[in-house]
């Protein structure tokens, strides 16, 4: 089970690094919120279409309705303030914070799920992390704010695997990847007019302009991009939640360092 676990995050690494270079390609034009808002319209009914192919009927149902939306709330603000943090940051910087994800994972697995880790992976996952920094070279002339969303996002991400792995017993991959979505799209529905009432901001820092970006009816190739994103994210998701619920945390994990070389690809 942990082999399969691992290539099931390989492929969710694969798909992922998709997303970067989308984001970056029409970030500046559009709201995160709204970004978000087509993307999760767009996979919902790719979610419903995998829980079929699990072999499922009807709608998806949940026997931990309140885990899945604590899941769904923190997987809609790690991937918020993972936008929003690399909308001011070079791909470098953001992938060099990303890379302290499977430490954090590791460290809540053995606290919350009793995983069992020898020094020698311990060792490994330390050295893997400085060896990612020392190749990409992180800039380091002055302090942003999106080094800190970059941060939050990574510090979330660890803590729903760990909750992944929480549900694995009683939800399926593409169960959890259909409520998740519903909660991405009720958050938009809340927290879109607040961010309209306050908003732009004339100078403000890249990552709130990005999220405070008036709403514009985008053009057909960025809206089939952000399609193209709804796609990508329920096939991430569902890679993703696989992986976590078939392997432990502490075992994918240090797998994640693989996304640097194909982003580099």
């Amino acid at each position: 089970s942990n082999v399969k676990g691992i290539l099931y995050l390989l492929l969710a690494v694969v798909v992922n690094s998709l997303q970067s270079v989308a984001v970056k390609w029409i970030g500046g034009n559009y709201s995160v919120l709204e970004i978000v808002l087509v993307r999760s319209l767009a996979a919902l009914p790719l979610t419903l279409f995998i829980f079929r192919l699990e072999g499922k009927k009807g709608l998806p149902k949940t026997k931990q309705l309140k885990l899945e939306i604590i899941r769904g709330i923190l997987l809609f603000l790690s991937y918020t303030t993972f936008m929003m943090g690399l909308a001011a940051l070079p791909l470098a910087d953001v992938e060099s914070i990303r890379f302290s994800g499977p430490l954090l994972i590791t460290v809540l697995s053995v606290m919350f799920l009793s995983e069992k880790v020898t020094i020698k992976h311990w060792l490994a996952l330390a050295a893997g992390f400085l060896g990612i920094v020392l190749i990409i070279k992180p800039g380091s002339a002055e302090f942003n704010l999106g080094t800190v969303f970059i941060f939050i996002s990574v510090f979330l991400y660890a803590v729903i695997a760990i909750i992944t792995r929480k549900l694995k017993n009683t939800e399926s991959s593409a169960t959890m990847a259909y409520f998740s979505t519903l909660v991405y799209l009720a958050a938009i529905i809340f927290i879109s007019p607040l961010a309209a009432v306050i908003g732009e901001i004339p100078g403000a820092h890249a990552s709130i302009a990005f999220f405070l970006h008036a709403w514009t009816l985008p053009t057909l190739l960025d809206l089939s991009i952000m399609i193209g994103l709804g796609f990508v994210w329920a096939i991430w998701m569902y890679f993703m939640t696989l992986a976590y619920s078939t392997a432990k945390a502490s075992i994918v994990a240090p797998f994640e360092y693989t996304s640097l070389p194909v982003n580099i690809l």
